[in-house]
């Protein structure tokens, strides 16, 4: 398994009004680049919702190292970090060219749509896990 790569166009909408990202913008970018990772491993939410499972964000931390402007092309790269039985823990990173931007480390917990904890799907746990 690789690092994935997803592009982001920076458009007025993203901006605050000194011309930055706003700090909240890089979430849905993270948030972008989990889904599009996901879906590069055969993972699809609309597939997973249908067993009754969903993924929830249980913790974020994230470090804001630049700021990206109108009309900047970024990468967020997506990469497992670990994984448990209910947990995914990713890191993602938002570059500029090769300037790294912002980084987090995200833990994504497996739940019920219904309500309540779940474990990951067998399918998800056999592509994440490493080799024994």
């Amino acid at each position: 398994m690789s690092r994935h790569h997803f592009p982001v166009r920076i458009y007025y909408e993203d901006t605050d009004f000194s011309g930055n990202v706003y700090h909240a913008a890089y979430l849905k970018f993270f948030e972008r680049g989990r889904t599009e990772f996901l879906r590069a491993e055969g993972i699809h939410h609309a597939e997973l919702a249908g067993q009754g499972i969903a993924f929830a964000v249980r913790s974020m931390e994230i470090a804001f190292d630049g700021a990206a402007h109108i009309d900047d092309l970024l990468t967020v790269t997506t990469e497992v970090a670990a994984v448990t039985g209910a947990r995914l823990t990713l890191t993602q990173t938002i570059l500029r060219g090769e300037t790294v931007l912002t980084r987090a480390s995200v833990v994504v917990a497996a739940i019920k749509t219904s309500g309540g904890p779940a474990r990951l799907p067998k399918a998800v746990l056999e592509r994440f896990a490493p080799a024994r």
